[in-house]
């Protein structure tokens, strides 16, 4: 269908917009525009903006903007197509002649719709009569509220293999295989799919019919518990949520929409007054499914049963997730006690046991660090370091690189606290302990014992390398910053590592750090320095966490900025070149994987050049810090 910018352009202009946004949003008048209580987000003093000559909505509280097509499928949840549709209706223009192919399928989608809400007729009309009555029985027994039976559409398939074809005759064999209604064995038998259960009408976003679900009532040896209507024109279940109609007013009203594993957890929630739940259908979540809940809200609520097999739900979801994470746009994580689900919860503890679980959700990073840090036994140097590979293979799925790059910080920073703990102080020196004394040493006079120091050799690269500050100047800014905060050097012993097998003529420096933060205690926070003084950083060398001045905690926070930057080139700069040696033996995935390695390579470049112009006292000028971030 050709919908172009000027086509929609003429539909907003024949549009006055507070009128159709006072369909259901009380408004007054505000100077030019109009205002009220955003209907997006709870709030007490009107923060939404009407303006009909601009031709948009605004919410200074939460920040929701559109136009009238925006303002249809937001506000009443109805897919692009069918807001157009509907505001061309009221406009009193016509939309323009769809595609012939297009046409014929939406026809055939509208028939297939026909054959799906019959159906539902049919199986409440069952529910309702002599063969239902076993099925009656099981509702009750789940608590299940009439009102909530009548809302989501209860009903029951006869354990009969030709009923549909008997109560549907209006429609031909094909159709009713065509909306999964009926299938065929391999001897060409056809018969009703969905025999002896409840069943669950599956709506689209408009409350239309599309497919069902159905649960046996006891289990039985070698039959699903649940099962769903096949993909099929109507349906596509990595496309649709259970309950998405129902969900998304009350979502807007909350702020709030929550993801359970069935549709029988949606219910029971339902039942209990909660009403802004969703599920997906028989599957994980799909990337289209993350992406229908984020139009909703920008952080959904994932609520998993508290057994492994939810822990497994919840880690497959944060997968999907990862990549598609972006600014304002996360997860949140709800895992439930062991061995409960939602309906063993709500009437074991009650409905206030529920809405305090979702009040306080993990985060995504949490549950991430939690999952991987307790997948397995952590007793071994090699077993840390799987950790860490675990870790940074997640890391390294996100796309936003700003997001990718606060994700390894904060996650390298969770495993150096957890693989280096800090060291109990050393006992007190006892006199009996004391070896002959030297010049300088506390000895029974109380002379203080000279700070530790690096090694001549060490000394002697290092102002080597402050005296290369053009072209090594991050570098010899890092190991001053270090050497200035010793503290920090346990911190970042692994980077630290990778660092020295990637830039030899940094490691005999880096091997004397590491030897001397072993002399210090851990909370020592004064620099490493000789008798002679720790050589000075260049005049050309200038970072925040070379600043005396500033606050420690922000050194310290940058000096680790400046370490990950250091590090993080050098390795992409050596998994590149392995890449490329080994495209002979394998052009196409080298060629991909050189594609990603540049990739970001050009986003740490970006970072490294961002980081030089934050330099200590040198003004923002987006040339600078090219040269001295090697």
């Amino acid at each position: 269908m050709s919908i172009t910018p000027q086509w929609k352009d003429e539909l907003r202009a024949r549009i006055t917009l507070s009128s159709l946004v006072q369909r259901s949003v009380k408004l007054t008048r505000a100077g030019r525009e109009w205002k009220g209580c955003c209907p997006f987000h709870e709030e007490k003093t009107p923060s939404f903006y009407v303006n009909d000559q601009k031709q948009f909505y605004h919410c200074f509280g939460c920040g929701a903007h559109g136009d009238a097509i925006s303002w249809m499928v937001d506000s009443q949840g109805l897919q692009f197509m069918d807001a157009v549709k509907e505001l061309a209706g009221m406009a009193g223009m016509e939309v323009p002649a769809p595609d012939p192919v297009m046409a014929k399928r939406a026809e055939q989608r509208a028939s297939l719709i026909d054959v799906t809400e019959a159906a539902h007729k049919f199986f409440v009309d069952s529910l309702a009569g002599p063969s239902g009555g076993a099925a009656r029985d099981y509702l009750q027994r789940r608590g299940f509220s009439p009102q909530v039976m009548r809302e989501f559409g209860f009903g029951w398939a006869p354990d009969d293999r030709q009923a549909l074809p008997k109560a549907l005759s209006a429609f031909g064999e094909d159709m009713l295989e065509g909306a999964g209604m009926r299938a065929a064995n391999e001897q060409g038998e056809r018969y009703d799919r969905f025999r002896g259960r409840v069943m669950l009408p599956i709506h689209d976003q408009r409350g239309r019919v599309i497919a069902f679900g159905g649960r046996i009532l006891d289990k039985r040896e070698g039959v699903a518990k649940y099962l769903n209507s096949p993909d099929t024109d109507l349906f596509d279940k990595g496309r649709t949520l259970y309950n998405l109609h129902r969900a998304a007013p009350a979502a807007r009203q909350s702020g709030r929409v929550v993801v359970v594993e069935g549709y029988m957890d949606v219910i029971a929630l339902a039942n209990a007054g909660i009403a802004d739940v969703v599920a997906p259908l028989g599957t994980a979540l799909t990337e289209m499914q993350l992406e229908l809940l984020w139009r909703m809200v920008e952080v959904p609520i994932l609520c998993f049963d508290g057994d492994a097999a939810g822990q497994r739900a919840a880690m497959r979801a944060i997968a999907r997730a990862l990549p598609l994470l972006a600014p304002m746009r996360s997860l949140g994580i709800v895992r439930l006690p062991a061995g409960l689900d939602p309906d063993d919860l709500l009437k074991t503890q009650g409905k206030g046991a529920m809405e305090k679980l979702l009040a306080s959700p993990s985060s995504l990073i949490d549950t991430l660090w939690e999952f991987e840090r307790d997948a397995q036994p952590l007793a071994t140097p090699e077993a840390k370091a799987g950790l860490k590979a675990r870790l940074m293979a997640h890391v390294d799925t996100i796309a936003d690189p700003e997001i990718k790059s606060l994700y390894r910080r904060e996650l390298s920073d969770r495993f150096s606290a957890f693989a280096y703990p800090p060291r109990p102080p050393r006992p007190a020196f006892q006199a009996s302990q004391r070896s002959p004394q030297r010049p300088g040493q506390r000895g029974w006079k109380g002379a203080p014992l000279p700070a530790p120091g690096l090694s001549e050799a060490a000394r002697e690269q290092l102002s080597a390398l402050m005296a290369g500050a053009q072209r090594q100047g991050l570098l010899a800014a890092v190991l001053a910053g270090l050497a200035r905060h010793p503290g920090q050097i346990a911190r970042h012993t692994e980077a630290l590592s990778t660092l020295a097998r990637h830039m030899p003529n940094a490691a005999p420096v880096i091997e004397s750090l590491f030897e001397l933060a072993e002399t210090l205690d851990s909370p020592v926070a004064t620099a490493i320095c000789t008798s002679q003084g720790q050589p000075a950083p260049s005049a050309d060398i200038r970072y925040a966490f070379l600043d005396e001045g500033n606050d420690p905690d922000a050194a310290c926070e940058e000096l680790a900025e400046a370490v990950s930057l250091l590090v993080e080139r050098p390795a992409l700069e050596a998994a590149l070149a392995a890449t490329i040696a080994r495209f002979e033996s394998d052009p196409e995935g080298s060629f991909a994987e050189q594609t990603r390695l540049r990739a970001q390579l050009m986003a740490v470049e970006e970072r490294l050049k961002a980081f030089g112009r934050r330099k200590a006292g040198t003004p923002a000028n987006p040339g600078a810090g090219t040269d001295d971030t090697a």
